[in-house]
């Protein structure tokens, strides 16, 4: 009973989705239209041919109804091809739009997404679940449609032309579907298994090549290849599941179909020796055999790739139905203080990793966060970047709660310089203009350069600002994607900006460069630093000391080393102290 409720709850999604589509209307019908004549045309033939067999027979062969014959097959044949071209059209057409639908939903889900999913397996969903969708419209759609029409047409010819013949050759339908039907519901199973098996493949491939660095720096090919063969072996046993439903499907029915074709030209045969039907009638009851037994076999086909659409489009519908981050507000960001108040928060149920935060940044002013590792520093720029909700409390920016902003006009003001600073591959030039909305001049690309200590370096390469930087800028050295990150929120010019440890993985030399960059990227901006290396963030406004998410002091770094014994400590430690 569960299943059969999940499969009508399929069902249903798949027609919602369906109903979805840009489906071009016209190129759709001329399709369908010019497949019914097609369709027609094929029923046609047998009756010429019937005409033109028994006119053999009376020794008088008929020169115009072999003309005919040979120019229906040609208008069939010519329909047929503009049908199949626009059935690609549509199938093309309809992909690429659901295609568009999911990769502007995935754009805009919320980090909480990817923190639950792999990447691979949101790109099989993309591409592999799609693809299956489209070959179902693109290549069986309207040829299930049509192979209706070209049974039903052919049962009625047969009618016409012997009734006996066509009661023993409907025998074999409701044979047919107490064999398709159950191996069908195991099929959708099948299906649905492979394809999330499929999915997390992906994701495993995804994950180990973008990051093959650390897989080769650690010798682990031998641990991710085992891994690796174990998803492929487990494909490949779905895959001879798949094969055992079809090694029985395929041949029962190529026997059930041969066996009746084998009867009525048993029966067929030994009427044309009586006299009571004719050679032309029996070879135009054979093609018309064919006319059923061959779109028959085809919806066996249709049957399985529907089973599997189905099973695609409930992993589809699921992404299309995911709430999107909110990105409705107020288009002005307002002035003001930036403050927490009272914020918790948790990525997971009763773990919480900030508690009772409350603190405010005034305008134009440097705020530093120090304390030990895990204490919730990086959470706190997740949050004022809306990754995340507050579980508890608000985050303000002046008397306005940041949730009340338009969520592009809130991260337009905000500057991001992490301790990796991670390029995308591409040009320099692409990575510095990244995220802006309109190409900025070559002038305003160099001066931002200039500002952030880049355009020596870039000017050094052979290709300038063309130079590709490689996967994840892997082609630059530390400090150099540290400057053009620099470079980028110098020419965004964010109000607000947030530094992660923007120093912390360089070497002295790479250091001072960037160190002198953000001193200039800082200058006029409100900005808050994430440091371990408090020598850095001295000079800073105010001081906030993070412990197991909770603040156990604010100040100025002389204030907090009379009143704070552990940042006490931490300074002692870095020899600010003695």
């Amino acid at each position: 009973m569960e299943t059969e409720v999940n499969t009508k709850k399929s069902m249903k999604e798949f027609f919602s989705l369906l109903n979805q589509f840009n489906w071009p209307k016209g190129r759709m019908m001329i399709a369908l239209v010019l497949s019914l004549f097609s369709t027609g045309a094929s029923l046609v033939i047998p009756l010429v041919t019937k005409e033109l067999v028994d006119s053999l027979t009376m020794a008088s062969f008929s020169w115009k109804t072999g003309l005919f014959l040979f120019a229906v097959f040609v208008v069939q044949a010519i329909l047929g091809g503009i049908s199949l071209y626009l059935l690609a059209y549509v199938g093309e057409t309809i992909v690429a739009d659901l295609r568009v639908k999911l990769w502007s939903k995935v754009l805009r889900l919320p980090v909480s997404y990817y923190d639950d999913n792999e990447t691979g397996e949101t790109m099989s969903r993309i591409t592999q679940d799609t693809a299956l969708l489209k070959r179902l419209v693109s290549e069986h759609l309207v040829s299930f449609i049509t192979g209706i029409i070209s049974i039903v047409g052919a049962v009625g010819i047969l009618f016409y032309l012997d009734w006996k013949i066509t009661l023993l050759m409907l025998i074999s339908i409701p044979i047919s579907f107490a064999i398709i039907l159950p191996l069908g519901k195991i099929t959708y199973k099948i299906a649905r298994a492979t394809q999330a098996e499929m999915a997390k493949f992906s994701g495993h491939l995804s994950r180990v090549l973008g990051d093959i660095r650390l897989v080769k720096a650690y010798r682990a090919e031998p641990n991710e290849g085992e891994k690796g063969e174990k998803a492929i072996r487990s494909l490949f046993l779905f895959g001879l599941k798949e094969a055992k439903i079809q090694s029985i499907i395929s041949p029962v029915m190529t026997f059930v179909m041969m066996s009746i074709v084998v009867i009525i030209l048993g029966y067929g045969g030994s009427q044309v020796s009586k006299g009571l039907l004719s050679a032309g009638t029996l070879v135009a009851i054979i093609f018309l055999l064919f006319q059923i037994v061959l779109p028959f076999a085809r919806m066996t086909q249709v049957f399985t790739i529907f089973q599997k659409a189905i099973g695609a489009t409930e992993r589809i519908q699921q992404i299309l139905d995911m709430d999107s981050e909110s990105t409705e507000g107020v288009s002005v960001v307002p002035k003001g203080a930036l403050r927490f108040e009272s914020v918790d928060f948790a990525y997971e149920s009763g773990k919480e990793v900030l508690k009772d935060v409350t603190f405010q940044v005034r305008p134009g002013t440097i705020t530093a966060f120090v304390g030990p590792s895990g204490g919730g520093k990086t959470t706190i720029f997740s949050l004022l970047e809306r990754f995340y909700i507050p579980t508890k409390g608000n985050v303000f920016m002046g008397e306005t709660p940041i949730q009340d902003i338009a969520l592009s006009d809130w991260r337009k003001r905000i500057g991001y310089v992490s301790q990796e600073s991670p390029l995308l591959s591409g040009t320099i030039l692409d990575n510095i203009a990244f995220g802006l909305e309109t190409r900025p001049s070559m002038e305003d690309v160099q001066n931002a350069a200039q500002a952030a200590n880049a355009l020596p370096f870039i000017e050094e390469m052979p290709d300038g600002f063309e130079t590709l930087v490689g996967e994840r800028g892997m082609k630059l050295s530390g400090g150099q994607r540290q400057r053009i990150a620099i470079a980028r929120a110098l020419l965004n010019d964010p109000e607000l900006l947030l530094l992660d440890e923007a120093t912390s993985n360089l070497d002295s030399g790479s250091e001072a460069h960037v160190q002198e960059a953000l001193q200039r990227l800082m200058e006029g901006r409100t900005t808050l630093i994430i440091a371990h290396r408090l020598s850095t963030i001295i000079e800073a406004d105010q001081l906030i000391f993070l412990e197991s998410g909770r603040i156990t002091g604010i100040g100025t770094h002389f204030e907090l080393i009379d009143s704070h014994l552990l940042y006490r400590e931490f300074a002692k430690r870095q020899g600010l102290l003695l």
